[in-house]
């Protein structure tokens, strides 16, 4: 999983709320276990107008995507976040997301900003015109007209993200303390060990 830090960068101004997972992803795209090429699929009903948002030109290849109140509800897909982060977003900046979604986007390394929606307003506002700034170590998101929003995240989220460690790098960052209990036990209860092996 790659690190996120600072982002940098285009925003989509969707500002859609109540969004779920069926129109990030609708279910007639869920024939694949593959990550790659959801994002042809995602926000298919609303791609289908030719002047939709997403297909603009100055939106072509954003980073993050600002949205309304609640995205990401509906069922549990993780497709969801998969096809967003196909799609070349790594950042949401909404007033508030659905559990499951944030913690499916948060196992995918995307970054999750949830912001008063006054200032989501306005970063909707000079995305229109302006690149954002998401600074997840100071925990700001800022414009060049020197808007500063803080926000929350939790700690072991931002320190997971800002490492790049997904559940398998977290348990290889462990290896040298699994590797020392696994060496305690086999001196302490080799029966243990003994049994571990036969197997």
């Amino acid at each position: 999983m790659d690190a996120f830090k600072t982002l940098t960068g285009i925003a989509v101004p969707f500002g859609a709320k109540n969004v779920d997972t069926d129109v990030i992803i609708p279910a007639r795209f869920l024939k694949t276990i593959q990550r790659a090429g959801l994002g042809s699929g995602a926000f298919a009903v609303i791609r289908e107008n030719p002047d939709n948002i997403f297909d603009q030109p100055r939106h072509k290849g954003a980073p993050v995507l600002i949205a309304g109140d609640n995205f990401g509800c509906g069922s549990s897909r993780e497709h969801a976040p998969w096809a967003l982060t196909d799609m070349g977003f790594r950042a949401v900046i909404a007033p508030s997301f659905a559990d499951i979604f944030s913690g499916n986007a948060f196992k995918n390394g995307m970054l999750l900003v949830a912001l008063p929606q006054e200032q989501v307003d306005r970063l909707m506002e000079v995305a229109q015109t302006d690149e954002i700034t998401i600074d997840l170590e100071n925990q700001v998101v800022t414009t060049p007209y020197q808007d500063r929003f803080a926000f929350e995240i939790d700690p072991f989220r931002k320190h997971c993200l800002l490492n790049g460690l997904d559940e398998i790098g977290l348990t290889q960052a462990m290896d040298k303390d699994i590797g020392a209990f696994e060496a305690k036990l086999a001196a302490d209860q080799p029966w243990i060990a003994g049994a571990a092996k036969a197997a």
